[in-house]
């Protein structure tokens, strides 16, 4: 290659590459364009490779990082239908045979690649080597793998690179290319990398062999890419945004009079018309905004819903671009796009699938629930049918649970599940709802079956988190706290690291952390959930800001408690009034944080009361354990009464405790601690033996 790269020795670099393969899920090397880092990729491939089933390459670029799946649409294929949960975990099992997987510059991944490419790692389904350029914005899937330890970091700096000087060399050659060869480049800074038979046509076989023999381009497995990404780079640079939305505009035309191959494909198109003095009809950017929102690229479908909207405002691209704006937590200009439909003109199964968003949208994002709930009424005093109505049936149950009313929940969802008019959509929400109430109001025997219902309608979504919650708090109440983490750890690793889906399961392996007393843990998760939950409007964020407080409250954090305390009564309303009585238990662990052990003692109570006014009897006895923890020697009462309607481990656990408080008998309060630590409630245990020893 024309360029004097001063690049770094393959020693001690392979040594490194080749302990991350033996003791981790393999190596990134680290350092700035133009040291080496794909040329010892290579090598470390040619190296080791022969002790993997097979070995591939992934190259990420900048014009694919815009287009999902894109950097690795040559080994996966990405369906025309489900879920990115679904996509990612088939592609997962494609990939995962334990092969090698190289991939350069993975700073430029396009989202769905980079969680594919995390997926695989945590996994252990296949073994990586990275290369990243430092100081460049890397999407935190990947740069985990390095700050977790699953991959060996390589940090590579000979000694007389120089950036700047690089850059001129890089500048000068591209700038001595023929004419051919540069316009080559051209099109690559726009589309890396171009099927052969793509530029071929676009530019002639002569002027790729001439790019190909100057040393500006390579061909790879009949794909056409740049030598080294800063020619592209620098070209890109030179030419400015009117040069670039043309030729963009001329690969649209090539590409637009030929059939888009698959999903990936028909995205690529639409993101280069984009950007590109050539616009595709309205329909195919609907289409491809459609598209993106299934596979969960947000902002994507926001900007193609939004350029064909003024050719195709029909109903179903502004529901792509409500949804897309919703769930990035824009309540108020999703409200504003749906308040533009004319639902004279609707049919009913129109009227139901514009109703449903806006109602969640009024619920959650906007914070409105009255206005969301009289909604949902006037609405179904409009449709006919039963399958509408119990549908709305459905979302009310789950409006009821999250107001606070978990019993007027389950007769909403019970009705709703034993209707033969509930579809799948009804049934989701019905039974997620349903799970979650059942597990609060202490109706453990329920739970499992709803939660599995609520999975099997096959509209999961953020509901698996609603139903999963109910499950993780039934195995807290029997005691089995380690198969509470493990089934809320999964859920959490379910959304891998796609918002706001795993900011919520972590809240639930928080929870759990809390019943444990791993309380470091869930401070660690708890903070960056509650700041990622913040902006959507979900009822989870409240409740990560109370589980927050009442973890700094018993690490005795006091400052930092009062905070989260206060952001989460500041985030409260009657959206998050299901979890209410944690609100009231956070305040008794700030209370307690500040000392006042007499009034987090009165605090706890109240938390307790609260919980049962709301039929929340799991949640009381919950409360009632921390209230033992803080010395409430009158706890002994409560937990008797609410054990009646709500008998299981932790109750017993509690009952016990109250009762050796009462009696100041040291003796049983040893044992209320042994049987606290073999349950595996930690934090319990040390406060009970401390009473012990009183």
């Amino acid at each position: 290659m024309p360029i004097d790269w001063v690049i770094s020795p393959p020693e001690p670099a392979l040594e490194l590459i080749e302990t991350g393969l033996h003791k981790r899920a393999g190596a990134v090397l680290i350092g700035p364009y133009g040291v080496g880092k794909t040329t010892l990729a290579r090598a470390a491939a040619e190296r080791f490779g022969a002790t993997y089933p097979r070995v591939d390459w992934v190259r990420a670029t900048t014009p694919m990082a815009a287009v999902p799946f894109a950097a690795v649409g040559h080994l996966v294929e990405v369906p025309d239908s489900g879920k990115t949960a679904d996509v990612l975990a088939t592609a997962r099992e494609s990939l995962g045979d334990g092969r090698l997987l190289v991939v350069d510059d993975a700073h430029l991944l396009d989202t769905l690649s980079a969680a594919l490419v995390h997926q695989l790692a945590i996994s252990g389904a296949a073994t990586l080597i990275l290369t990243v350029a430092p100081d460049c914005a890397v999407s935190e899937d990947i740069s985990r793998l390095w700050d977790d330890g699953l991959l060996e970091r390589v940090e590579l700096s000979p000694p007389g690179h120089d950036d700047t000087r690089l850059a001129t060399l890089v500048e000068e050659f591209v700038a001595g290319l023929p004419a051919t060869a540069h316009r080559v480049l051209e099109y690559l800074a726009v589309d890396d990398p171009l099927p052969l038979a793509e530029i071929q046509a676009l530019v002639g076989g002569d002027a790729v062999e001439s790019a190909v023999a100057d040393g500006a381009v390579v061909v790879d497995d009949g794909r056409l890419r740049p030598a080294h990404p800063l020619f592209t780079d620098a070209v890109r640079d030179a030419l400015g945004g009117p040069e670039l939305r043309r030729l963009r505009g001329e690969l649209v035309g090539l590409l637009a009079a030929r059939p888009a191959p698959g999903v990936i494909g028909r995205l690529r198109l639409a993101v280069l018309a984009l950007d590109s003095d050539s616009p595709l009809p309205a329909a195919d950017l609907a289409a491809a905004a459609g598209e993106a929102l299934r596979l969960g690229d947000l902002v994507l479908s926001e900007r193609l819903a939004r350029a064909a909207l003024p050719g195709a405002p029909d109903l179903s691209t502004r529901l792509t671009l409500a949804y897309a704006l919703a769930w990035q937590g824009r309540g108020r200009d999703a409200d504003a796009v749906l308040d533009e439909v004319d639902t004279a003109t609707l049919s009913e199964a129109e009227l139901m699938a514009w109703a449903l968003p806006r109602a969640a949208n009024q619920f959650w994002m906007l914070s409105e629930p009255e206005r969301a709930t009289a909604f949902l009424r006037a609405t179904r005093n409009r449709v006919t049918t039963a399958t509408a109505r119990t549908t709305l049936d459905a979302l009310s149950a789950t409006f009821a649970m999250n107001a606070g009313n978990p019993v007027r929940a389950i007769e909403l969802a019970t009705d709703v599940l034993a209707s033969p008019s509930a579809d799948d959509t009804a049934v989701g929400w019905a039974a997620s709802a349903a799970a979650l109430s059942a597990a609060r109001t202490g109706r453990f025997a329920d739970v499992d079956a709803l939660a599995e219902r609520a999975v099997a309608a096959g509209h999961p979504g953020l509901l698996r988190f609603t139903s999963g919650y109910g499950q993780t708090t039934a195995l807290v109440l029997a005691g089995r706290l380690d198969q509470a983490r493990e089934l809320a750890q999964r859920l959490a690793d379910l959304a891998q690291l796609q918002q706001p889906g795993r900011a919520i399961g972590e809240v639930l392996v928080a929870d759990v952390l809390i019943a444990r007393g791993e309380l470091e843990e869930a401070v660690r998760l708890l903070r960056p959930a509650a700041a990622a939950l913040a902006p959507t409007g979900y009822s989870w964020g409240p409740l990560a800001w109370m589980l927050l407080a009442q973890a700094l409250g018993q690490l005795g954090a006091a400052v930092e408690a009062g905070k989260a305390l206060a952001r989460a009564e500041s985030r409260h309303g009657l959206k998050s009034m299901l979890f209410a009585p944690e609100l009231t238990l956070a305040r008794a662990w700030a209370k307690w944080a500040r000392r006042d052990e007499h009034g987090a003692v009165a605090v706890a109570r109240d938390a307790v009361r609260s919980a049962e006014r709301g039929g929340q009897n799991a949640v009381a006895l919950r409360a009632l354990v921390d209230a033992a923890r803080m010395g409430d020697a009158r706890c002994a009462d409560a937990v008797a009464r609410i054990s009646v309607e709500c008998d299981c481990a932790l109750g017993e656990l509690a009952l016990s405790h109250g009762r050796a408080l009462a009696a100041r008998d040291a003796a049983a309060l040893a044992d209320v601690a042994r049987r606290y630590a073999e349950s595996g409630f930690r934090r319990a245990a040390h406060d009970a033996a401390a009473q012990a020893q009183r």
